[in-house]
Order: C-alpha cells, then structure tokens, then sequence
C-alpha cells in the first residue's frame, strides 16, 4: 500500500504540470497575438517526441536510474517554461523567444510521460504486485490531477494568459524533487554486445516484429487524434463568444471547465482497464478505443456550447473522451511493458511515445490546422482583411458567424471520417490471439 500511495502522489503532479495549461494553450496564444501559430505550439511537442523519449529512455535503461532522470528532466522542464511565461508576460509578446523557450521545456517534459510509466512499473514490480492490476488505479489519479490543475486554472483566470505557465513550473519543480526520493530504478550493468546495444537502440529491433511494428503503425496512426482536441477544442468552444446567436453561454465562458468532463470520464475509465483487457484483449480494446474517437469528434461536429441540445452533445463527446483516450494511451503502455524484455523496456516505452506523442502529434496537428485554415480561418481572415481585427465584445455578422460554425462542423467531421479508417483498417490488418487465461 505505501509504494502504491508513493506512485499515486507522483502520477498526480506528473499530469497535473500538463493539465495547467495543455488545454488552454491555444486561448492564451490567442490573446497575445499568436493565435496563427497554435497548431506549431502543439506540433512542438510531437518534433521533440521523435528523439527526446527515446533518448532519455536510452540513458535511463543503460545509465542514470530512472527515478532520477525523471527529476532532472521535470527540473530543466520546469526552469524554460518559466522563462517563457516571462516572456509572455512582457507587453509586446515575440514569437521566437516564447517558441524557442517552450520548444525548451517540453523536449524534457514530454519523456517524462515514459519515464513516469517505467518508474512505477518497476517500483511495483519490486514490491511483487502484478502491473495490469495495479497500475491503472493510480494511473487515475494523474488524471484526478489533470483535472484538478485544469479547474484551477479555470477559475483563476490562468487560463486567458501566461500565468497558466508560472502554475505548471511550480508544480514541476515540486514533482522534481519529489522524484528523487522514489525508490530506485536499476540500470541494465550488462556489456553491450554491439555499437547498437551501447547506444540502446535494441529496442527498435521490436519494428522486426510484425505483431509489435503494426501495432506501432497504427499507434502513431492512432496519436494523429490525440492533441487534436487539446489544441483546438478551447478555441472553439470559446470562440462562440464571438459569433452573433452565440455569445454569453456558460459553456463558452468556462470551455476548460467544460472540457475537464473529459478528464472525469478518464478517472472512471481507466478503472476499467483490468478489466477490459482480460475479457477482450488488447485488440478488441483498441478498436473500442477507435470507435470512441469517431464519436469524440462527430459529437464535436454536432454540438455547441450554447444551447441545450448542442451542449448535451458536447458533454456526450467529453464523456466519451474516457474511452478514447484510456483504452488506447494506457492499455497500449500496457501492452508494450508486457510483450518487451526487461532489459529495454523504458527504451521501448520511449519507442511507444515516439509513434504516438512523436510523430501521431505532430502530423496530427498540423494536419488539423491545415483543415481549420481551410474551413474555418479562411473566412476569419478574409473579414480581419477588410474591417481588422473584431474588437473586444463585439460579434462577427450573422452570415459570417454561420459560415464559421459550419467550418468548425466539417471539420469535425473531417477528423472523425479518419478516425473511422483507421479502425477498419486496423481490425482487418492486426492479428493478435487473446488469452484471457494469460492476463
């Protein structure tokens, strides 16, 4: 109970560092004039994903324990992110210092999503517990803390400009040291054999493997939704306020609040995990996992934050959320600490977040900014072209307001069309024999 208790309060700063600003990014940037570059911001943390989990995995198997690591990484995360909400703060606000500064923070926040893992799945195996059941229970309080960094940022107000950034640092420098008095994580003492095992790239060796290189595919296949609603879902929904009809809504006051139902469903969702994964298998529950995607951006599609029926539309997306992201982001991590061998696993885990937080992010991000400049902003722009840019408190026209809402619609659509393929394709192409007997 106490090493479960020790991992409950690390995996609850761990997401809590994220939740202070991941989902009101893209106001903030908004606010300050950056509204353009939203889909770079959150592209950023896929380019860093490409190499920086694999990296840190790398030093974590072969030279610095884990738990160590981890503290380091959310130290250095912690200082740059802090030097760009300084620069947030400054009355004109410059994109390349801010970027540069953020690019910073997250190439050593975003490994510690991995790390994270590893140092629990390690820790509870020392103490003899078996991970798939006893994982998930604590991985629901990272979610707990999500939320609750979302909310206060809520109602603080953090989550309009930089101070959202200020919160995630002091969380993080908290989490640093925390990380330090975990228990400790051993690293593999064994020759290397070859120049490839030295540098700890055995674990892409897993690729050769087709069961684990389609799962990795459509991993990353699967990554390409993951940020797409934290990047987007703040701006839309606030962005009612300023369309004539639309304006004055709770829903559109409160969008962190109202997404935060996402992370609730999360907290219930992952309990079933366990569960799940020993009566369907970890294919059944990725295609579950897909199904809900559909549904998270469809509902999206349908919904607004402004009336009764349209705002029961969005609440049934955030619910659905849960399913989306728990059965796919934890019951994959699951999976790969299961099917990989002891001596590379946080590399492999390093390896899970490069095709889903890596390149799934990164591709997935820009391709959205590219379907919302083309259905949403292109009329955005158009307007700003000839009147300026919409004063504060004011609306767009009623015509333009309604081409926007239906930009924002097909979209949505867009997103959930591709989420659809990606679960045809992948029942016909992965081949996994589940049994239930094993888990």
């Amino acid at each position: 109970m106490y090493i479960k208790t020790r991992l409950t309060v690390m995996n609850f700063l761990q997401y809590a560092v994220w939740g202070a600003y991941l989902t009101s990014m893209g106001a903030f940037l908004a606010n300050v004039g950056l509204a353009e570059n939203i889909g770079l911001f959150f592209a950023t943390q896929g380019f860093v994903s490409l190499f920086m989990p694999a990296v840190i995995g790398i030093v974590a198997d072969r030279w610095i324990p884990a738990q160590k690591l981890l503290g380091l990484c959310h130290f250095l995360a912690a200082a740059f992110l802090a030097a760009a909400g300084y620069m947030g703060s400054l009355p004109q606000v410059h994109f390349t210092p801010v970027y540069t500064l953020y690019t910073l923070s997250v190439a050593f926040y975003m490994p510690t999503l991995a790390l994270s893992n590893s140092v629990a799945y390690t820790a509870l195996r020392q103490a003899g517990l078996d991970t798939v059941a006893a994982f998930p229970p604590i991985r629901v309080f990272g979610t707990v803390g999500f939320i609750c960094a979302m909310l206060t940022s809520n109602f603080t107000g953090f989550q309009n400009n930089y101070m959202q950034w200020y919160f995630s640092a002091a969380l993080g420098i908290v989490l640093a040291v925390y990380a330090f008095t975990l228990p400790a994580c051993p690293v593999c003492k064994e020759k290397a054999k070859s120049l490839s095992e030295a540098l700890g790239l055995k674990a892409f060796a897993l690729f050769k493997e087709k069961k684990m290189a389609i799962f990795f595919i459509f991993s990353m296949l699967l990554g390409m939704s993951l940020q797409i609603t934290n990047a987007y879902a703040n701006p839309f929904i606030n962005g009612f306020n300023s369309l004539a009809g639309f304006t004055g809504s709770w829903g559109a006051n409160n969008a962190n609040a109202l997404i935060s139902l996402s992370q609730i469903s999360e907290t219930l969702c992952i309990l079933l995990i366990p569960f799940a994964l020993k009566h369907f298998g970890i294919k059944r529950v990725m295609l579950i996992s897909m199904g809900a995607w559909v549904l998270r951006f469809g509902l999206f599609g349908i919904g607004n934050p402004t009336t009764g029926a349209g705002i029961t539309m969005l609440i049934l997306s955030m619910i659905v959320y849960g399913v989306a992201f728990d059965f796919f982001n934890v019951s994959g991590s699951l999976f790969v600490d299961k099917e990989t061998d002891p001596s590379i696993r946080s590399s492999a885990q390093g390896v899970f977040m490069l095709m889903t937080n890596g390149f799934g992010a990164m591709i997935g991000t820009l391709g959205a900014q590219w379907v919302i400049n083309k259905l949403v902003n292109v009329h955005i722009n158009a307007y700003t072209a000839v009147h300026g840019m919409l004063p504060a408190g004011q609306t767009y026209p009623a015509d333009l307001s309604q081409t926007i809402v239906q930009g924002w619609s097909h979209s949505w659509f867009v997103f959930a069309g591709f989420s659809l393929v990606v679960m045809v394709l992948f029942a016909l192409v992965f081949k996994y024999k589940h049994d239930p007997q094993a888990n």
